[in-house]
């Protein structure tokens, strides 16, 4: 038996033990090639970014980590993405990077923190699983330094530099890499004060306000979430039953197609699945005859996602009883956009929506009150039917700017260049004994995302219909039109 090495060990269980002969063959008759690189045109985007977080902590060390890789099973794991805040200031897309920001007497310095290119300078190439012949070409310090802009240091040298911050001036992004919450937790051991807290809101609140090429990014993924509709409505067959994860899966296609992937779960529900409000399983059927609830969303591949809701008769045509339910949401969702504008109080958005839910639920005759009385705090017996708000920031992440503070969000007013969704929807549980039989297992959700102008809202998902007949149209001209496959 051949001689084995010492050396390089095993990176995992199921590694062999290469022969020293194997090893000094793979050392030698290597070509060494360049990336060509230049500055990513958002670059000055960033820039802009850092520059106003720079501002809102004068004085004070700023680390934003990207995250790790998580495990899916065993020595597997998910498709990496970068932490949002991280990527919006950066635009790195890899693991264990952290951005530092580093105070001097005019603001502060950039650095990004990164993994060093696994080259072929050691056996790392083809023994780790980080290795080149194992993951590809990775770029060096001074390439992504090119590529973003951005100053860069090899990770290693980030826990002198964490040992070298000051207490009570430092802020760490936490919750996405656990070895940095812990370097600094060594000298900051107060983890229930305000300032990563404030850290965190203040870069939520960086993100209510989409500049125009955000704007253009989700405008691009939304259009590839309408060319996903039109996708699976034209596979739905009118007439016999089809899987929900087909039908998620054609979506699939077209969001890793045209974008990153898909922005959040897909959800898929035919029939009685319709009014699970985040059904994400997708084991059942459509059936002739039933609704279909469909919420799915393509994220961009600068991972600006959409989310959009459609509720579809599988038949191509409503019944009378589906059309009640799906025009009174449709009213529902006409009313919120009618009254967005700037300055608008985003709570009086949910109450235009729910008050014309609550009169359709009065003329279905399910209200054990009058519709003022269940408008009131003190009863909203109306949610039963319509347990969520109308909708929510949308962004870089499905459920954008989620750590603003809630006078600027939930409790704040609207303002040119947010971008929300419109969703509202009512759901009739199959079990619930306070509807009419015939009402039980129907849900209906449409849901758009709208971007606040200055003298009202612009839907940027106009591209799918909305009423009930524009949805029975669309419907015979996307099965006439017959499958295709994204060009």
């Amino acid at each position: 038996m051949a001689e084995k090495s010492a050396a390089a060990p095993k990176t995992e269980s199921h590694d062999p033990d290469f022969p020293e002969a194997f090893l000094q063959f793979m050392r030698g008759g290597w070509r060494e090639d360049e990336l060509s690189v230049s500055p990513l045109a958002e670059v000055p985007n960033f820039e802009k970014r850092r520059a106003a977080l720079s501002a809102a902590f004068p004085g004070e060390t700023l680390i934003i980590p990207s995250g790790n890789e998580k495990v899916r099973a065993n020595d597997t794991d998910y498709p990496f993405r970068p932490g949002s805040d991280f990527f919006y200031l950066t635009g790195d897309r890899d693991p264990d990077s952290v951005l530092v920001l580093m105070p001097t007497g005019s603001g502060h310095d950039a650095v990004l923190f990164t993994h060093q290119r696994n080259s072929k300078d050691t056996d790392a190439f083809f023994r780790s699983r980080n290795g080149e012949l194992w993951v590809g070409r990775t770029h060096t310090l001074g390439e992504k330094a090119t590529e973003l802009g951005l100053g860069t240091a090899p990770l290693a040298a980030l826990g002198q530099v964490l040992a070298g911050t000051a207490p009570g001036r430092t802020r760490v992004l936490r919750g996405f890499d656990p070895n940095v919450d812990r370097a600094v937790l060594a000298y900051e051991p107060d983890r229930d004060k305000p300032r990563d807290r404030e850290l965190a809101w203040t870069l939520s609140e960086l993100k209510l306000v989409k500049d125009e090429w955000e704007i253009a990014q989700l405008q691009a993924a939304i259009d590839a979430t309408v060319r996903g509709f039109e996708d699976v409505t034209r596979v739905l067959p009118a007439d016999r039953e089809v899987k929900e994860r087909l039908l998620e899966g054609v979506f699939g296609l077209r969001a890793r197609h045209d974008g990153n992937d898909v922005g959040y779960g897909s959800i898929v529900g035919a029939g009685a699945h319709a009014t699970i409000l985040h059904w994400v399983r997708n084991t059942g059927v459509t059936k002739p005859g039933e609704l279909l609830l469909m919420d799915m969303g393509v994220e961009g591949n600068n991972f600006y996602t959409a989310d959009v809701t459609r509720t579809l008769p599988v038949s191509g045509t409503f019944t009378p009883l589906q059309r009640q339910v799906y025009d009174i949401v449709h009213a529902s969702q006409q009313a919120g956009m009618d009254a967005i504008r700037p300055g608008v109080e985003y709570k009086s958005i949910h109450q235009t929506c729910m008050r014309v839910l609550a009169e359709g639920l009065h003329d279905l005759g399910l209200l054990p009150v009058s519709v003022d009385e269940a408008m009131d705090e003190k009863s909203t017996v109306y949610r039963r039917w319509t347990l969520h708000g109308f909708g929510h920031m949308l962004g870089i992440d499905v459920h954008d700017c989620s750590n603003a503070r809630n006078q600027n969000y939930r409790d704040g007013t609207l303002a040119e260049g947010f971008v929300l969704t419109v969703e509202p929807g009512l759901y009739f549980q199959p079990e619930d004994e306070l509807v009419p039989e015939e009402l039980r297992g129907v849900g209906v959700r449409i849901e758009d995302d709208v971007l606040v102008t200055a003298d009202g809202c612009r839907n940027l998902s106009a591209g799918l219909p909305r009423s009930s007949a524009e949805v029975e149209t669309w419907m015979a001209a996307q099965r006439a039109a017959g499958p295709r496959l994204p060009e």
